[in-house]
């Protein structure tokens, strides 16, 4: 849950579709807990809507989830690695390895649609946002899809393949769009 809600916001069901086959009163013991110690809040949203959001402290937890997922992607993956059910999931992979690869110079706004969700990123001043969201004014928009991200990762296809065949650049300039896989892979630590 602390790894959805680096993708800011969310409602329980949008937690809860990502948690797929969780029963509702171990989700709201787990998001109990969670506000208990500290690492979330619970506040409303209007319209009769509450939402859970990150407080400082579960804002600090990103840098530990990707030093987990990265450790354990030295395991092997399951024979069929399998789409999370939405990919709020992947907003703390993508923040920590564009904020491990940008200078405080970098300055780029991108709407990244991976299999149609949008990601709403942010490097300016050596920071990085990341949220699960469409962008207001992007300088560009890209398109993938998930699978062929994850094989770039895990040095499973070049930069060049997956530029070439999981990539499409739907508005903004191609540089641009370069520009910012070049930093996330350089994020994952090289690939391809």
């Amino acid at each position: 849950m602390l790894r959805d809600l680096h993708a800011g916001p969310a409602r329980f069901t949008d937690l809860q579709s990502s948690l797929p086959g969780i029963a509702p009163n171990l989700l709201t013991e787990r998001l109990r807990t969670l506000e208990s110690e500290g690492l979330i809040r619970r506040r409303d949203a209007g319209y009769n809507v509450s939402v859970y959001e990150l407080t400082d402290l579960g804002s600090s937890t990103g840098a530990l989830i990707f030093e987990l997922a990265r450790f354990g992607s030295q395991f092997a993956p399951p024979e069929e690695i399998v789409r999370p059910g939405n990919l709020r999931t992947i907003a703390v992979t993508l923040k920590m390895a564009l904020a491990a690869a940008i200078t405080r110079f970098d300055s780029l706004r991108v709407e990244l649609r991976v299999d149609d969700e949008p990601f709403d990123i942010c490097v300016a001043g050596g920071q990085v946002t990341v949220f699960y969201r469409p962008s207001d004014d992007p300088e560009v928009v890209i398109s993938t899809s998930y699978l062929p991200m994850i094989a770039l990762g895990d040095d499973e296809i070049s930069r060049e393949e997956f530029w070439r065949d999981h990539v499409e650049v739907v508005a903004g300039s191609e540089a641009n769009a370069r520009r910012f896989f070049e930093m996330l892979v350089s994020g994952f630590g090289g690939a391809g």
